[in-house]
């Protein structure tokens, strides 16, 4: 990035060379002839709730600027509003946006349908749902590129078969004929960003990207932006909470909470040396693969924060999923669960200053007091899919032991076996050869003792009932009619995980993500479980709300002597809360060995590939080993 092109965004958003806060007003004069977003004074409201106050930013023509804040803190909101996809939701939008010479706020809609996937195109974080079920994944890109061209049928279906390729999705021409539940998590992305590139547009909005990929397949997808933006000259808008992903991706960033700028700059600078506490505070709260759990203290999220209850400010900011519609009542909903959650009793107040390093604490003291007896063992499990030809091995072979009050980490990528692995540890899935044994018992289904929280909390709750009722499905499974017995439980239990009683008759929809994890663990310790399996417990979680959930899990083992599997693909946050840990690859165990060991001197190539493709918060050392990435293999 040039000097002319920082000093420019520096004055464009009122600071000097010096300090970078983007906090106050906007000095603006004639249209530039290199802008490509201009953002003056931008404020949206959904009803009482302010998403996004006073906002002013500038992208020039090929420039890269990432969003970087916690939820709630309004960057989905922005990006929609780049597109004018607030209108018709009730959401009151001021100020002005301007998008490749376009006014969005004056634009008609004809003008609109010709700005979205023309000019300006948006990658959404879920592509599952952003991709119709029923129809081929080319069928859907030819769409796109006939709706804005007027193409013949066969051009578009060629121009689909190209961007495909073009995003490296292997033999482009066959695969374009599948539907979007026949690709991988990572290819699924590819496809989206095939369909966003179908017109060549002037900027690429991406809404988290790659949240809820692996690190390799992460790694792949920035480096394909990368790649596409200096090949095409395209700009990039980077909607995200991952501080790695902003380091590895773009020119400039702007960090945002409660809906207003505090910092904006240069990404090294803003990274290397911010100058709001609430920036530092942010960087503090990622998790390092360089950094294990004696170098981790479970630092409490940004001031501000309300404790263990969640991230703060105003939660569930309309426009976080990519859809606007339903967004109004969210994110107020949201917004009222944080507010009444800043009041948790202090008996859950300790749970972000317990800090991940108790987690592995905590299997020290029992080891020490002779008590770190195997609560559960897994001995050659083999778990088959299909049948005839087309059976395959999720997990091959696999032996795992897990003693009381330890972490064992559980790391791969997709495909690897991990979630596989984990619910046959639970007894939700039967092995297929092997067994486990939990106490020395060989064990058959599911075991009260031994419970799981999933990875998706809207998935796994019930929208129809009521958060209370869900906790106590356990306490009535084994056999409690007492009501009353079953509410105090309940409640006890939400006060336990930082939530409050009254939240017993809240529903699912009314919580900020990090509750609704919260819900989801609480759920679990209403068995009274020996173990727990955490299936991607934070994964679409911001890094505050993850060292809140993080640093919950390590007072509830250090409290009960609970041992945990904590399964993940996030190789920072394994190395923060494990004492041992155990990589997989093609449901095999390449690699096992106390945390330590396996980061800092990994005998496996598939383990030092995983840890080679973590983000780091130095742009430097991102672009080397982009670089890296680059290189062919040696043959």
């Amino acid at each position: 990035m040039s000097q002319e092109t920082v000093k420019s965004a520096e004055s464009s958003t009122g600071k000097s060379p010096e300090g970078r806060s983007g906090t106050g007003p906007e000095s603006h004069g004639g249209k530039s002839p290199q802008g490509l977003v201009r953002v003056t004074d931008l404020t949206v409201e959904f009803g009482p709730l302010r998403a996004v106050d006073g906002l002013s930013f500038r992208l020039p023509r090929g420039g890269a600027l990432a969003l970087v804040g916690e939820s709630g803190s309004g960057k989905s909101t922005v990006a929609s509003a780049l597109l004018g996809l607030h209108r018709g939701t009730g959401a009151r939008v001021r100020g002005s946006v301007e998008v490749a010479g376009a006014d969005v706020q004056r634009a008609s809609e004809e003008e609109l349908r010709r700005l979205r996937g023309g000019k300006a195109a948006m990658v959404f974080q879920d592509p599952l749902s952003s991709l119709d079920p029923y129809y081929a994944i080319g069928d859907q890109i030819a769409e796109v590129y006939r709706t804005h061209t007027r193409a013949s049928r066969r051009a578009a279906r060629a121009r689909a078969v190209e961007v495909l390729d073009r995003v490296g999705i292997p033999d482009a021409g066959r695969r374009s004929r599948a539907r979007p539940h026949e690709f991988s998590g990572g290819m699924r992305q590819r496809a989206l960003i095939a369909m966003a590139l179908a017109c060549a547009p002037d900027l690429l909005i991406a809404d988290e990207p790659t949240t809820a990929l692996d690190v390799t397949v992460q790694a792949q997808i920035l480096d394909l932006l990368h790649t596409l933006r200096e090949e095409t000259g395209m700009g990039l808008l980077l909607v995200t909470h991952d501080v790695g992903v902003a380091a590895e991706s773009v020119e400039e960033v702007l960090v945002m909470r409660h809906g207003r700028a505090v910092e904006h700059g240069p990404v090294a600078a803003v990274l290397g040396a911010p100058t709001a506490a609430y920036t530092r505070e942010l960087l503090a709260a990622v998790p390092r693969v360089d950094a294990g759990p004696a170098g981790s203290t479970g630092s409490p999220g940004p001031t501000g924060s309300p404790g263990p209850t969640g991230s703060p400010g105003p939660t569930g900011s309309p426009g976080s999923t990519g859809s606007s519609g339903s967004a109004k009542a969210a994110g107020a909903a949201e917004s009222a669960g944080h507010a009444e959650s800043a009041g948790t009793a202090e008996s859950a107040g300790h749970a972000e200053s317990a800090g991940t390093a108790e987690m592995a604490g905590t299997a020290e003291v029992a080891r020490a007091a002779g008590s770190a007896e195997v609560v559960l063992e897994a001995t050659g499990l083999r778990r088959e899919f299909g049948r005839g030809r087309r059976a395959f091995a999720a997990v091959d072979g696999v032996s795992v032991t897990v003693r009381r009050g330890e972490t064992l980490g559980i790391v791969g990528e997709s495909g690897s076996g991990k979630t596989t692995l984990g619910r046959m540890l639970v007894g939700l899935l039967e092995p297929t050869a092997g067994e486990v044994r939990f106490e020395g018992r060989a064990r058959a289904g599911v075991d009260p003792a031994v419970q799981m929280v999933f990875q998706d909390p809207v998935s796994s709750l019930n929208p129809r009932r009521s958060v209370g009722e869900s906790i106590a499905d356990p306490l009535r499974a084994r056999g409690e009619r007492d009501e009353g017995r079953i509410r105090e439980r309940v409640g006890g239990l939400l006060e336990r995980v930082g939530l409050q009683r009254a939240h017993y008759d809240r529903y699912p929809h009314e919580f900020s993500g990090g509750q609704r994890q919260r819900v989801g663990i609480a759920r679990a310790l209403a068995a009274d479980p020996r173990v727990i399996v955490c299936d991607e417990p934070v994964s679409a979680l911001d890094v505050t709300t993850q060292a809140q959930v993080v640093a919950l899990l390590g007072e509830l083992q250090r409290d009960l002597g609970i041992a945990l599997v904590f399964v993940a693909h996030d190789l920072a946050v394994v190395r923060q809360v494990s004492d041992r840990v155990a990589v997989m690859r093609r449901g095999r165990i390449v690699e096992e060995g106390p945390a330590g060991a396996v980061y800092d001197a990994p005998r496996d190539p598939y383990t030092r590939q995983l840890l080679a493709a973590v983000p780091v918060l130095d742009p430097g050392a991102a672009a080397r080993r982009r670089a890296e990435r680059r290189e062919p293999a040696p043959a």
